[in-house]
């Protein structure tokens, strides 16, 4: 009958070359990890990625969003005249992007 996986597994790191039927050879030594530092590993990568957003970021996110909005409004209520005149319609992809650019930076906000 063939040996199962485990077994043959089994044979093969218990195995010495040169070692009789006695098994007076010592079997080498394996360094192993030890279990501290595999999650000292772990531990690193969770905290790195759960890392709380600095506060200048989220003021200048909802900056950009507010200032983007102030710019679309006023551009409507001075009937295109303002925020910049020269412009015209490109006011309002300019407030749109920036409240644009203020909405992406709330996908890297923890």
């Amino acid at each position: 009958m063939s040996k199962s996986r485990h077994e043959r597994k089994h044979d093969e790191e218990t195995a010495v070359e040169g070692a009789g039927a006695t098994g007076d050879a010592e079997a080498p030594k394996r360094r192993r990890r030890r279990g501290a530092d595999a999650g000292d590993d772990t531990d690193r990568a969770i905290k790195a990625r759960n890392r709380l957003t600095p506060r200048w970021w989220i003021v200048l996110m909802v900056a950009l969003m507010v200032l983007g909005l102030l710019w679309i409004v006023v551009f409507y209520l001075s009937s295109a005249q303002y925020p910049v005149p020269g412009w015209g319609n490109w006011n309002l992809v300019a407030g749109f992007g920036l409240v644009l650019v203020g909405f992406a930076m709330t996908t890297r906000w923890r």
